[in-house]
């Protein structure tokens, strides 16, 4: 299983003020699904940040995304030691598969994979 991306999650009811900030340093935006915007930098389209009012099918706000090559994998193994599981492993409307699992200090990861 390989990383393919990570980003950064920031809960906000100030979207469009946001945006503005990050365009400061050079972030455009990429794709925005009204209660989800993702920023990226036109030099290096990896480099993301995404702003959120709340997550449309989950009963909580990811911390932090992870993008993997295997989502079906990664599941299999944070199953397999016992991670806490926050939202199940499911396939999403706009085209991801992805599930929610809580790290040690408490925050929660969005891992996942696009179809």
């Amino acid at each position: 299983m390989a990383v393919r991306r990570v980003v950064p999650n920031i809960r906000s009811e100030a979207a469009l003020e946001s945006r503005e900030f990050y365009g400061l340093l050079g972030f455009e935006e990429v794709m925005n699904h009204g209660w989800i915007m993702t920023l990226a930098s036109p030099t290096a389209p990896t480099a993301q940040i995404s702003i959120m009012t709340d997550d449309k099918t989950a009963p909580v706000t990811p911390d932090v995304s992870i993008e993997v090559d295997d989502v079906d994998a990664a599941y299999a193994v944070m199953r397999k030691n016992g991670a806490e599981i926050v939202h199940p492993l499911q396939d999403e409307a706009w085209g991801v598969r992805r599930f929610f699992v809580r790290d040690p200090s408490g925050r929660v990861v969005n891992v996942l994979g696009h179809r």
